[in-house]
Protein backbone atom coordinates (compact mmCIF):
# COMPACT_ATOMS: atom_id res chain seq x y z
CA UNK A 1 0.00 0.00 0.00
CA UNK A 2 1.22 3.55 -1.01
CA UNK A 3 1.97 6.02 1.81
CA UNK A 4 -1.28 8.08 0.31
CA UNK A 5 -3.42 4.85 1.16
CA UNK A 6 -3.35 4.92 4.85
CA UNK A 7 -4.14 8.75 4.81
CA UNK A 8 -7.30 8.10 2.21
CA UNK A 9 -8.52 5.23 4.52
CA UNK A 10 -8.40 7.70 7.45
CA UNK A 11 -9.56 10.79 5.30
CA UNK A 12 -12.73 8.55 4.69
CA UNK A 13 -13.43 6.76 7.95
CA UNK A 14 -13.40 10.65 10.02
CA UNK A 15 -15.96 11.56 8.02
CA UNK A 16 -17.92 9.12 10.08
CA UNK A 17 -16.14 8.75 13.66
CA UNK A 18 -13.53 10.51 15.49
CA UNK A 19 -10.65 8.31 14.86
CA UNK A 20 -6.65 10.19 14.83
CA UNK A 21 -4.56 8.55 11.95
CA UNK A 22 -2.47 6.92 14.70
CA UNK A 23 -5.72 5.13 15.60
CA UNK A 24 -6.41 3.67 12.61
CA UNK A 25 -4.83 0.28 12.38
CA UNK A 26 -6.36 -0.34 15.62
CA UNK A 27 -9.38 0.27 15.38
CA UNK A 28 -9.93 -1.27 12.04
CA UNK A 29 -8.55 -4.15 13.58
CA UNK A 30 -10.85 -4.08 16.61
CA UNK A 31 -13.72 -3.88 13.79
CA UNK A 32 -12.82 -7.10 12.14
CA UNK A 33 -12.02 -8.89 15.24
CA UNK A 34 -15.58 -8.29 16.75
CA UNK A 35 -17.44 -8.99 13.54
CA UNK A 36 -15.56 -12.54 13.16
CA UNK A 37 -16.86 -12.87 17.29
CA UNK A 38 -21.00 -12.00 16.75
CA UNK A 39 -21.04 -13.67 12.99
CA UNK A 40 -19.90 -17.01 14.74
CA UNK A 41 -22.24 -16.71 17.77
CA UNK A 42 -25.55 -15.42 16.05
CA UNK A 43 -24.88 -18.18 13.64
CA UNK A 44 -25.78 -20.25 17.10
CA UNK A 45 -28.27 -18.17 18.56
CA UNK A 46 -31.00 -18.77 16.30
CA UNK A 47 -30.21 -22.62 17.06
CA UNK A 48 -29.88 -22.37 20.68
CA UNK A 49 -33.14 -20.47 20.62
CA UNK A 50 -35.26 -23.32 19.08
CA UNK A 51 -34.05 -25.82 21.91
CA UNK A 52 -35.62 -23.44 24.55
CA UNK A 53 -38.93 -23.08 22.32
CA UNK A 54 -39.14 -26.72 21.42
CA UNK A 55 -38.23 -27.57 25.33
CA UNK A 56 -41.01 -25.06 26.30
CA UNK A 57 -41.28 -22.16 28.65
CA UNK A 58 -41.53 -24.41 31.35
CA UNK A 59 -38.11 -25.74 31.05
CA UNK A 60 -36.36 -22.42 31.24
CA UNK A 61 -35.60 -22.09 34.58
CA UNK A 62 -33.53 -25.62 34.77
CA UNK A 63 -31.60 -24.67 31.44
CA UNK A 64 -30.78 -21.31 33.13
CA UNK A 65 -29.78 -23.11 36.41
CA UNK A 66 -27.45 -25.26 34.84
CA UNK A 67 -26.22 -22.29 33.21
CA UNK A 68 -25.12 -20.59 35.49
CA UNK A 69 -23.50 -23.71 37.40
CA UNK A 70 -21.58 -23.89 34.31
CA UNK A 71 -20.22 -20.70 34.55
CA UNK A 72 -19.30 -20.79 38.17
CA UNK A 73 -17.27 -23.70 36.92
CA UNK A 74 -15.79 -21.72 34.17
CA UNK A 75 -14.99 -18.28 35.81
CA UNK A 76 -12.00 -19.92 37.98
CA UNK A 77 -10.47 -21.33 35.04
CA UNK A 78 -10.43 -18.57 32.95
CA UNK A 79 -9.25 -16.35 35.71
CA UNK A 80 -6.76 -18.26 36.30
CA UNK A 81 -5.66 -18.09 32.63
CA UNK A 82 -4.92 -14.42 33.33
CA UNK A 83 -2.97 -14.94 36.30
CA UNK A 84 -0.32 -16.93 34.96
CA UNK A 85 -0.43 -16.00 30.70
CA UNK A 86 -0.23 -12.72 29.18
CA UNK A 87 -3.24 -11.05 27.18
CA UNK A 88 -2.46 -12.47 23.82
CA UNK A 89 -2.04 -15.76 25.02
CA UNK A 90 -4.47 -16.69 27.29
CA UNK A 91 -7.29 -15.09 24.43
CA UNK A 92 -6.27 -17.23 21.62
CA UNK A 93 -6.54 -20.35 24.22
CA UNK A 94 -10.00 -19.28 25.71
CA UNK A 95 -11.15 -19.07 22.04
CA UNK A 96 -9.47 -22.37 20.81
CA UNK A 97 -11.24 -23.98 23.78
CA UNK A 98 -14.69 -23.26 22.44
CA UNK A 99 -14.04 -23.93 19.25
CA UNK A 100 -13.01 -27.83 20.13
CA UNK A 101 -16.44 -27.64 21.96
CA UNK A 102 -18.22 -26.50 18.81
CA UNK A 103 -16.26 -29.10 16.52
CA UNK A 104 -17.10 -32.15 19.35
CA UNK A 105 -20.83 -30.91 19.28
CA UNK A 106 -20.65 -31.68 15.33
CA UNK A 107 -19.37 -35.08 15.98
CA UNK A 108 -21.63 -35.76 18.71
CA UNK A 109 -24.69 -34.81 16.57
CA UNK A 110 -23.95 -36.37 13.59
CA UNK A 111 -22.54 -39.77 15.20
CA UNK A 112 -24.59 -39.85 18.50
CA UNK A 113 -28.06 -38.15 17.96
CA UNK A 114 -28.84 -38.20 14.26
CA UNK A 115 -32.40 -38.19 14.69
CA UNK A 116 -34.44 -35.45 15.64
CA UNK A 117 -36.74 -35.71 18.27
CA UNK A 118 -34.98 -39.02 20.18
CA UNK A 119 -33.80 -38.80 23.71
CA UNK A 120 -29.92 -38.58 22.79
CA UNK A 121 -31.33 -35.11 20.38
CA UNK A 122 -33.00 -33.37 23.24
CA UNK A 123 -30.78 -34.12 25.61
CA UNK A 124 -27.54 -32.73 23.07
CA UNK A 125 -30.02 -30.21 22.68
CA UNK A 126 -30.69 -29.16 26.35
CA UNK A 127 -26.46 -29.39 26.44
CA UNK A 128 -25.80 -27.11 23.33
CA UNK A 129 -28.24 -24.41 24.75
CA UNK A 130 -26.30 -24.66 28.26
CA UNK A 131 -22.49 -24.34 26.55
CA UNK A 132 -23.89 -21.75 24.31
CA UNK A 133 -24.99 -19.80 27.17
CA UNK A 134 -21.90 -19.72 28.08
CA UNK A 135 -20.08 -19.38 25.45
CA UNK A 136 -21.48 -15.92 23.89
CA UNK A 137 -20.93 -14.53 27.30
CA UNK A 138 -17.19 -15.06 27.31
CA UNK A 139 -16.27 -14.56 23.84
CA UNK A 140 -17.99 -11.20 23.54
CA UNK A 141 -16.85 -10.27 27.50
CA UNK A 142 -13.18 -10.89 26.80
CA UNK A 143 -13.60 -9.11 23.28
CA UNK A 144 -14.21 -6.18 25.48
CA UNK A 145 -12.21 -6.97 28.16
CA UNK A 146 -9.20 -6.12 25.31
CA UNK A 147 -10.61 -3.12 24.19
CA UNK A 148 -11.36 -1.54 27.51
CA UNK A 149 -7.35 -2.46 27.94
CA UNK A 150 -5.90 -0.98 25.26
CA UNK A 151 -7.89 1.91 24.55
CA UNK A 152 -8.26 5.26 27.53
CA UNK A 153 -11.45 6.54 28.61
CA UNK A 154 -11.71 9.49 25.54
CA UNK A 155 -10.76 6.50 22.91
CA UNK A 156 -13.81 4.82 23.66
CA UNK A 157 -16.06 7.53 23.75
CA UNK A 158 -14.82 8.57 20.38
CA UNK A 159 -13.98 4.85 18.76
CA UNK A 160 -16.55 2.10 20.44
CA UNK A 161 -19.48 3.30 18.87
CA UNK A 162 -18.03 2.68 15.02
CA UNK A 163 -16.04 -0.77 16.40
CA UNK A 164 -19.65 -1.72 17.80
CA UNK A 165 -20.87 -1.49 14.01
CA UNK A 166 -18.19 -4.61 13.14
CA UNK A 167 -19.93 -6.88 15.98
CA UNK A 168 -23.48 -5.62 14.39
CA UNK A 169 -22.20 -6.69 11.09
CA UNK A 170 -21.20 -9.83 11.93
CA UNK A 171 -24.51 -10.83 13.79
CA UNK A 172 -26.47 -9.72 10.60
CA UNK A 173 -24.40 -11.81 8.82
CA UNK A 174 -24.49 -14.38 11.14
CA UNK A 175 -27.89 -14.75 11.86
CA UNK A 176 -28.84 -14.07 7.99
CA UNK A 177 -26.39 -17.31 7.01
CA UNK A 178 -28.58 -19.30 9.58
CA UNK A 179 -31.87 -18.15 8.36
CA UNK A 180 -30.90 -18.65 4.79
CA UNK A 181 -28.96 -21.90 4.99
CA UNK A 182 -30.24 -23.81 7.81
CA UNK A 183 -33.11 -25.60 5.57
CA UNK A 184 -30.52 -26.40 2.84
CA UNK A 185 -27.41 -27.52 4.81
CA UNK A 186 -28.37 -28.35 8.29
CA UNK A 187 -27.77 -26.56 11.30
CA UNK A 188 -24.95 -29.29 12.02
CA UNK A 189 -22.78 -28.09 9.38
CA UNK A 190 -23.70 -23.88 10.55
CA UNK A 191 -21.32 -25.44 13.65
CA UNK A 192 -18.28 -25.53 11.65
CA UNK A 193 -18.87 -22.29 9.96
CA UNK A 194 -19.16 -21.06 13.52
CA UNK A 195 -15.73 -22.56 14.78
CA UNK A 196 -13.99 -20.91 11.15
CA UNK A 197 -14.95 -17.41 12.06
CA UNK A 198 -13.65 -17.87 16.22
CA UNK A 199 -10.63 -18.57 14.56
CA UNK A 200 -10.11 -15.45 12.39
CA UNK A 201 -11.22 -13.81 15.60
CA UNK A 202 -7.90 -15.14 16.85
CA UNK A 203 -6.02 -14.18 14.40
CA UNK A 204 -7.15 -10.44 15.13
CA UNK A 205 -5.93 -10.45 18.47
CA UNK A 206 -2.52 -12.02 17.72
CA UNK A 207 -1.98 -9.92 14.86
CA UNK A 208 -3.31 -6.51 16.49
CA UNK A 209 -1.00 -3.12 16.67
CA UNK A 210 0.58 -2.26 19.86
CA UNK A 211 3.10 0.07 20.93
CA UNK A 212 2.21 2.64 17.75
CA UNK A 213 2.66 6.15 17.53
CA UNK A 214 0.49 8.58 19.66
CA UNK A 215 -2.57 6.90 21.76
CA UNK A 216 -3.00 4.03 19.14
CA UNK A 217 -3.02 1.74 22.19
CA UNK A 218 -3.11 2.62 25.77
CA UNK A 219 -0.54 -0.87 26.71
CA UNK A 220 2.68 -1.31 25.42
CA UNK A 221 4.03 -4.58 23.96
CA UNK A 222 5.30 -6.30 27.60
CA UNK A 223 2.16 -5.51 28.60
CA UNK A 224 0.55 -7.47 26.22
CA UNK A 225 3.39 -10.32 25.28
CA UNK A 226 4.81 -10.85 28.06
CA UNK A 227 3.95 -10.27 31.36
CA UNK A 228 0.64 -11.84 32.95
CA UNK A 229 -2.32 -9.90 34.53
CA UNK A 230 -1.14 -11.76 37.73
CA UNK A 231 -2.77 -11.36 41.07
CA UNK A 232 -5.30 -13.90 42.57
CA UNK A 233 -7.68 -16.04 40.42
CA UNK A 234 -10.63 -14.75 42.82
CA UNK A 235 -9.50 -11.00 42.65
CA UNK A 236 -12.98 -9.97 40.42
CA UNK A 237 -15.08 -11.84 43.02
CA UNK A 238 -13.63 -9.62 45.51
CA UNK A 239 -13.15 -6.46 43.87
CA UNK A 240 -17.14 -6.22 42.65
CA UNK A 241 -18.19 -7.08 46.55
CA UNK A 242 -15.83 -3.92 47.95
CA UNK A 243 -15.96 -1.72 44.98
CA UNK A 244 -19.27 0.44 44.94
CA UNK A 245 -18.68 1.69 41.15
CA UNK A 246 -17.83 -2.17 39.79
CA UNK A 247 -21.02 -3.30 41.90
CA UNK A 248 -23.13 -0.59 40.74
CA UNK A 249 -21.70 -1.99 36.79
CA UNK A 250 -23.07 -5.20 38.08
CA UNK A 251 -26.28 -4.11 39.78
CA UNK A 252 -26.78 -2.27 36.13
CA UNK A 253 -26.28 -5.02 34.50
CA UNK A 254 -28.48 -7.53 36.49
CA UNK A 255 -31.55 -5.27 35.76
CA UNK A 256 -30.84 -5.13 31.88
CA UNK A 257 -30.59 -8.67 32.32
CA UNK A 258 -34.04 -9.12 34.38
CA UNK A 259 -35.60 -7.30 31.45
CA UNK A 260 -34.11 -9.19 29.11
CA UNK A 261 -35.28 -12.39 30.64
CA UNK A 262 -38.58 -11.47 31.19
CA UNK A 263 -39.04 -10.53 27.72
CA UNK A 264 -36.81 -13.55 25.99
CA UNK A 265 -39.26 -15.76 28.62
CA UNK A 266 -42.54 -13.93 26.68
CA UNK A 267 -40.51 -14.63 23.59
CA UNK A 268 -40.29 -18.03 24.02
CA UNK A 269 -43.99 -18.48 24.91
CA UNK A 270 -45.45 -16.06 22.28
CA UNK A 271 -43.34 -17.70 19.65
CA UNK A 272 -43.95 -21.51 20.09
CA UNK A 273 -48.29 -20.46 20.68
CA UNK A 274 -47.70 -18.33 16.76
CA UNK A 275 -45.65 -20.65 15.08
CA UNK A 276 -45.57 -24.57 14.44
CA UNK A 277 -42.49 -26.55 13.93
CA UNK A 278 -38.69 -26.22 14.38
CA UNK A 279 -38.02 -24.97 10.99
CA UNK A 280 -40.26 -22.03 11.07
CA UNK A 281 -39.73 -21.00 14.72
CA UNK A 282 -35.99 -20.93 14.02
CA UNK A 283 -36.71 -19.15 10.81
CA UNK A 284 -38.78 -16.23 12.61
CA UNK A 285 -36.37 -16.01 15.50
CA UNK A 286 -33.39 -15.52 13.05
CA UNK A 287 -35.53 -12.67 10.92
CA UNK A 288 -36.17 -11.12 14.45
CA UNK A 289 -32.31 -11.01 15.18
CA UNK A 290 -31.62 -9.93 10.94
CA UNK A 291 -33.98 -6.52 11.43
CA UNK A 292 -32.33 -6.03 14.77
CA UNK A 293 -29.51 -6.21 13.92
CA UNK A 294 -29.64 -4.09 10.24
CA UNK A 295 -31.52 -1.71 12.43
CA UNK A 296 -28.32 -1.65 14.82
CA UNK A 297 -25.96 -0.80 12.31
CA UNK A 298 -28.06 1.75 10.75
CA UNK A 299 -28.03 4.00 13.94
CA UNK A 300 -24.33 3.27 14.96
CA UNK A 301 -23.18 4.24 11.69
CA UNK A 302 -25.48 7.44 11.53
CA UNK A 303 -26.40 8.23 14.86
CA UNK A 304 -24.16 6.41 17.77
CA UNK A 305 -21.28 9.25 17.27
CA UNK A 306 -24.13 12.13 17.22
CA UNK A 307 -26.29 10.98 19.69
CA UNK A 308 -23.31 10.72 22.56
CA UNK A 309 -22.05 13.91 21.12
CA UNK A 310 -25.56 15.84 22.01
CA UNK A 311 -26.40 13.92 25.19
CA UNK A 312 -23.18 12.62 26.91
CA UNK A 313 -22.46 9.35 28.37
CA UNK A 314 -24.95 9.81 31.14
CA UNK A 315 -28.15 10.17 28.94
CA UNK A 316 -26.85 7.40 26.71
CA UNK A 317 -26.69 4.86 29.69
CA UNK A 318 -30.05 6.12 30.33
CA UNK A 319 -31.81 5.47 27.02
CA UNK A 320 -32.41 1.95 26.99
CA UNK A 321 -33.83 2.23 30.56
CA UNK A 322 -36.79 4.83 29.36
CA UNK A 323 -37.28 2.51 26.13
CA UNK A 324 -37.98 -0.38 28.73
CA UNK A 325 -40.32 1.14 30.79
CA UNK A 326 -42.04 2.06 27.55
CA UNK A 327 -41.65 -0.98 25.51
CA UNK A 328 -43.24 -2.99 28.71
CA UNK A 329 -46.07 -0.72 29.02
CA UNK A 330 -46.87 -1.42 25.44
CA UNK A 331 -46.67 -5.25 25.41
CA UNK A 332 -48.42 -4.96 28.61
CA UNK A 333 -51.53 -3.13 26.62
CA UNK A 334 -51.40 -5.03 23.65
CA UNK A 335 -49.49 -8.96 24.10
CA UNK A 336 -49.57 -9.85 21.04
CA UNK A 337 -46.73 -11.24 18.45
CA UNK A 338 -46.27 -8.01 16.59
CA UNK A 339 -45.78 -5.44 19.77
CA UNK A 340 -42.80 -8.23 20.89
CA UNK A 341 -41.33 -8.18 18.01
CA UNK A 342 -41.06 -3.96 17.67
CA UNK A 343 -39.74 -4.08 21.08
CA UNK A 344 -37.33 -7.03 20.74
CA UNK A 345 -35.86 -5.07 17.89
CA UNK A 346 -35.73 -1.63 19.15
CA UNK A 347 -34.30 -3.32 22.45
CA UNK A 348 -31.57 -4.94 21.05
CA UNK A 349 -30.75 -2.24 18.54
CA UNK A 350 -30.61 0.49 21.50
CA UNK A 351 -28.44 -1.81 23.31
CA UNK A 352 -25.97 -3.10 20.78
CA UNK A 353 -25.91 0.40 19.39
CA UNK A 354 -25.83 3.17 22.56
CA UNK A 355 -26.10 0.90 25.71
CA UNK A 356 -23.13 -1.64 25.09
CA UNK A 357 -20.52 0.78 23.94
CA UNK A 358 -21.38 3.43 26.63
CA UNK A 359 -21.08 0.48 29.14
CA UNK A 360 -17.87 -0.76 28.18
CA UNK A 361 -16.12 2.92 28.46
CA UNK A 362 -17.09 2.75 32.37
CA UNK A 363 -14.39 -0.05 32.38
CA UNK A 364 -11.85 2.02 30.88
CA UNK A 365 -11.54 3.87 34.37
CA UNK A 366 -10.55 0.78 36.39
CA UNK A 367 -7.62 -0.60 37.30
CA UNK A 368 -6.01 -3.04 34.47
CA UNK A 369 -6.36 -6.20 36.68
CA UNK A 370 -10.28 -5.00 36.87
CA UNK A 371 -10.58 -4.94 33.46
CA UNK A 372 -10.11 -8.50 32.74
CA UNK A 373 -10.92 -10.18 36.65
CA UNK A 374 -13.83 -8.47 37.76
CA UNK A 375 -15.31 -7.03 34.30
CA UNK A 376 -15.48 -10.88 33.07
CA UNK A 377 -16.85 -11.61 36.64
CA UNK A 378 -19.65 -9.50 35.95
CA UNK A 379 -20.43 -10.01 32.29
CA UNK A 380 -20.79 -13.93 32.99
CA UNK A 381 -21.43 -15.18 36.26
CA UNK A 382 -23.20 -12.16 37.35
CA UNK A 383 -25.33 -11.51 34.09
CA UNK A 384 -26.12 -15.63 34.39
CA UNK A 385 -26.89 -15.12 37.94
CA UNK A 386 -29.14 -12.16 36.98
CA UNK A 387 -30.79 -14.58 34.28
CA UNK A 388 -31.63 -17.18 36.94
CA UNK A 389 -33.18 -14.89 39.65
CA UNK A 390 -35.40 -13.09 36.36
CA UNK A 391 -36.44 -16.81 35.11
CA UNK A 392 -37.82 -17.98 38.80
CA UNK A 393 -39.15 -14.61 39.41
CA UNK A 394 -40.72 -15.04 36.10
CA UNK A 395 -41.93 -18.45 36.85
CA UNK A 396 -43.15 -17.59 39.91
CA UNK A 397 -45.43 -14.90 38.62
CA UNK A 398 -46.60 -17.11 36.55
CA UNK A 399 -47.77 -19.41 38.95
CA UNK A 400 -49.52 -17.11 40.81
CA UNK A 401 -51.86 -16.71 37.79
CA UNK A 402 -50.31 -13.16 36.07
CA UNK A 403 -51.04 -12.76 31.90
CA UNK A 404 -48.06 -11.83 29.69
CA UNK A 405 -49.59 -8.21 30.31
CA UNK A 406 -49.24 -8.58 34.28
CA UNK A 407 -45.61 -10.15 34.04
CA UNK A 408 -44.80 -7.13 31.42
CA UNK A 409 -46.40 -4.47 33.79
CA UNK A 410 -44.49 -5.94 36.38
CA UNK A 411 -41.25 -4.81 34.93
CA UNK A 412 -41.76 -1.43 34.59
CA UNK A 413 -40.75 -0.20 38.07
CA UNK A 414 -37.71 -2.56 37.76
CA UNK A 415 -36.97 -0.34 34.50
CA UNK A 416 -37.39 2.78 36.51
CA UNK A 417 -34.71 2.03 38.81
CA UNK A 418 -32.42 1.01 36.49
CA UNK A 419 -32.87 4.53 35.08
CA UNK A 420 -32.00 6.06 38.21
CA UNK A 421 -28.65 3.64 38.49
CA UNK A 422 -27.76 4.81 34.77
CA UNK A 423 -27.24 8.30 35.96
CA UNK A 424 -25.14 7.58 39.03
CA UNK A 425 -22.75 5.60 36.88
CA UNK A 426 -22.43 7.98 33.74
CA UNK A 427 -21.84 10.83 36.59
CA UNK A 428 -18.98 8.46 38.27
CA UNK A 429 -17.37 7.55 35.24
CA UNK A 430 -16.81 11.28 34.71
CA UNK A 431 -15.39 11.94 37.95
CA UNK A 432 -13.12 8.84 37.49
CA UNK A 433 -12.10 10.08 34.32
CA UNK A 434 -11.76 13.45 35.36
CA UNK A 435 -14.35 14.85 33.05
CA UNK A 436 -16.99 17.19 33.49
CA UNK A 437 -20.07 15.09 34.38
CA UNK A 438 -22.58 14.46 31.33
CA UNK A 439 -19.82 16.01 28.89
CA UNK A 440 -20.37 15.38 25.51
CA UNK A 441 -17.61 13.50 23.48
CA UNK A 442 -16.27 15.37 20.43
CA UNK A 443 -17.20 13.65 17.15
CA UNK A 444 -15.40 14.42 13.73
CA UNK A 445 -18.85 14.85 11.01
CA UNK A 446 -17.91 15.35 7.76
CA UNK A 447 -14.41 15.50 8.03
CA UNK A 448 -14.35 18.71 10.13
CA UNK A 449 -12.02 18.87 13.32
Amino acid sequence: MTAAGPRSVHGLLARVVDVRPEETRAMLMAFAYFFFVLSGYFILRPIRDEVAVTSGVARLPGLWTGTLAAMLVCNPFYSALTVRFPVRKFIPITYHFFVANLLAFYVVMRVVAPAEGSPADLWTGRVFYVWTSVFNLFVVSVFWCFMADVFRSGQGKRLFGFIGVGGTLGAIVGSGLTALMASRIGTKNLLLVSAALLELAVLMVVLYPVGGAGEATAVGVDQLDRTPIGGSVWAGFRRVATSPYLAGIAAFLILYTVGNTFLYAEQTDIVGRFFVGRTAQTGVLARIDFFAQTLTVLIEMFLTGRVIRWIGLTATLAFLPVLTVAGFGALGTVPVFATLALFIVLRRASNYALTNPAMEVLFTVVPREDKYKAKAFIETFVYRGGDQVAVWTYASLTAIGLSLAGIAFAAMPLAAVWLMLAVWLGRKQAELAGEPAGAAIPVTVAGAP
